[in-house]
């Protein structure tokens, strides 16, 4: 579709921008003082956790009480479903339920095909292995990837790369969250290969580890991020992002 005369089309990095604003993300000021109540809205709020940790709970559950793979993984997949449902009867934002239904809907098909617990964790490790590589890449070119989520969030999104106390927290916040997700799959994935070699409550311990190694080490890499990030933005004027509507 044609622009309107006078308006240019968006670059990459600037729809890459709007994206981050639009996301919980885009409501958390880098500049502000982190407070678990912001902490606990970019996850979702008490709902978007409850979305993320009850289908994993509920896999660890049924498996160690069970052992049927094939309800350890359809129960979670129907609770997932009823979040995006509830979600959309509430006219509600759906795209974090709908994003946890997909990777709990592919993690449980691989599981039902093979008939193994343990391969309802290997979407984990495809999105895990996934993410270390676009950290890697942003670095690679220079441009670290926290540097640029934190740029959109303010109103001088391309600061950063112009001072070097910016750059260097860019980089070390970057080099922090590199550092968690590849310690994620250097403790999960020797388990695995543990449970796929039929060692007795690998896939138990596996799906607790996870859990432990999911939101709450996220929630806090995310607290140390903004204390970092926050010491060098605290003189730029957070962007206005555009509250999402709920219609």
């Amino acid at each position: 579709m044609a622009m309107p005369p006078g308006e240019r089309e968006p670059s990459f990095s600037e729809q890459v921008g709007a994206a981050i604003r639009g996301s919980k993300l885009g409501h958390l000021d880098p500049s502000a003082r982190p407070t678990p109540g912001a902490l606990l809205g970019a996850m979702g709020g008490v709902r978007g956790l409850v979305e993320s940790l009850l289908p994993g709970i509920l896999f660890l559950a049924i498996y160690a009480t069970t052992r049927e793979v094939w309800l350890a993984v359809v129960v979670p997949l129907v609770v997932s479903v009823g979040f995006v449902a509830w979600r959309v009867l509430q006219k509600g934002q759906p795209v974090l339920a709908f994003a946890g239904l997909v990777g709990v809907g592919i993690s449980a098909a691989v599981a039902l095909i093979t008939g193994q617990g343990e391969d309802n964790f290997l979407w984990g490790f495809t999105v895990n292995t996934i993410v270390v590589l676009v950290l890697l890449v942003s670095m690679l070119l220079r441009r670290p990837l926290v540097g640029v989520i934190a740029g959109a969030l303010t109103a001088k999104p391309h600061a950063w790369r112009t001072e070097r106390a910016k750059r260097a927290v860019a980089w070390r916040a970057t080099i922090l969250w590199l550092a968690v997700i590849a310690a994620r799959l250097a403790i999960q994935v020797p388990m695995y290969l543990a449970a796929d070699a039929g060692a007795a409550g690998a896939v138990e311990a596996l799906a607790a580890t996870k859990l432990v190694m999911g939101v709450p080490l996220y929630l806090a890499a995310l607290w140390v991020t903004w204390l970092m990030v926050r010491t060098v933005l605290d003189d730029d004027t957070p962007a206005q992002a555009e509250e999402p509507s709920e219609r």
